[in-house]
């Protein structure tokens, strides 16, 4: 496993990505993440790659509320689903209702930042993952292009 310390990601390490920690404030609470950039092992990134992790760091509080905002939105559309689905002595445990974006901080565990390889189109592409407690097998991701929220659903959108 090579190791690096790099002077925009800092100390991260390879074993098929490169990996290190991202801290994040979501939901009310600070969170030290999974870091994940593709890239191959000599530590190299493309600079879409760098503009695409400066951009989120620069903009981490607006871009935070962005990913918050969209979780309560998708959450709002499926919890009904997921209630129906595990009965009625389950559903308050896995998707009780809410009022607010906030109370997601009991069912939203954020895991991993992946600052996604580029594409011909240069797009800059970055996702969230999340545990959740309605989806466990599956889990939730965030997905971003030019800092944009582009899709909300299950983890492998993202992967």
């Amino acid at each position: 496993m090579a190791n690096l310390n790099h002077e925009l990601f800092g100390e991260i390490s390879y074993d098929l990505y490169w990996s290190g920690q991202q801290k994040i404030k979501i939901f009310g609470k600070e969170k030290f993440i999974i870091l994940s950039i593709d890239g191959n092992e000599e530590g190299e990134f493309h600079d879409v790659q760098k503009e695409a992790y400066t951009n989120l760091v620069e903009n981490m509080d607006d871009i935070i509320t962005e990913v918050e905002e969209a979780i309560f939105d998708y959450y709002r559309e499926v919890y009904m689903d997921y209630r129906e689905m595990v009965g009625e002595d389950e559903s308050d445990k896995i998707a009780p209702i809410i009022e607010n974006k906030e109370e997601l901080g009991h069912l939203v565990e954020p895991t991993q930042l992946i600052i996604r390889r580029v594409r011909k189109n240069g797009v800059r592409r970055i996702g969230f993952l999340f545990n959740c407690t309605w989806e466990i097998e599956n889990g939730l991701a965030v997905k971003i292009e030019d800092e944009e929220i582009v899709e909300v659903g299950f983890q492998d959108m993202v992967l």
